[in-house]
């Protein structure tokens, strides 16, 4: 493969992912699926990969939001009220999720490097209407180093998982790569999208690894490890 050539990502997925679960599983079956990737998780967290061994990546399925531990992201001055009335996330708190994150090819944040800033973020809610199910939408847009960069795949499924796992179950999360900034973007996008070639992702051990690497940091939130911070 050469060296700026991007993973090609395989489209079988195991034969337990052959029938993805809708959005109306039941939850005894989300519970099991969350337990499951927790395991694995930890399982694979102190992994030290070699991050170019892609040959064989497949990536995080959307509808395993429901395999990752809901509810994590700490939000200020929660109201109080029915559980309809939920706090509303904004782009700055997304932001504020991933911009730690360390690049896999470079000692750097994606914040540093300029891969994710606010204004790439967009977070949309349904109108208020008991008649519609519709779920809240985050699309992250990250724009990579350089228009050839290997490692655009897996920045996009580090992100996604980063997500999956702070956000509430209901919100959908879409990644995408910034137009016209990668000579591969629709390929791209279409592989960290589609839930048939990512459905087997955490299967893989060996990219939730080096995924749990770029992750070690993204809890610093803009914070630098001796405390400082970055503006």
């Amino acid at each position: 493969m050469p060296d700026n050539a991007n993973p090609i990502l395989k489209s079988s997925t195991p034969s337990h992912f052959s029938s993805l679960p809708s959005s109306l599983s039941v939850l005894t079956e989300h519970q099991q699926r969350r337990k499951r990737f927790l395991g694995r998780v930890q399982e694979a967290s102190g992994a030290q990969e070699d991050p170019y061994y892609l040959d064989s990546v497949d990536l995080l399925d959307d509808e395993s939001e429901e395999d990752l531990k809901p509810g994590s992201l700490k939000l200020p001055h929660k109201r109080s009220g029915s559980d309809d009335e939920e706090e509303r996330i904004d782009s700055e708190e997304i932001f504020d999720l991933i911009r730690s994150i360390t690049d896999p090819e470079h000692p750097l944040t994606l914040e540093d490097l300029s891969v994710v800033s606010p204004a790439q973020i967009t977070v949309s809610y349904p109108p208020t209407d008991p008649d519609r199910s519709d779920s809240p939408h985050v699309l992250v847009r990250f724009t990579p180093t350089i228009p050839h960069c290997s490692m655009a795949t897996l920045i996009g499924l580090t992100l996604r998982v980063r997500l999956l796992r702070s956000l509430p179950a209901r919100f959908k999360v879409d990644i995408k790569i910034k137009e016209g900034s990668h000579q591969s973007e629709n390929s791209v996008n279409k592989q960290l999208n589609d839930k048939e070639r990512v459905a087997a992702a955490l299967e893989n051990n060996h990219l939730l690894g080096v995924v749990q690497q770029c992750l070690s940091t993204a809890h610093l939130r803009g914070a630098k490890p001796d405390g400082s911070s970055s503006h």
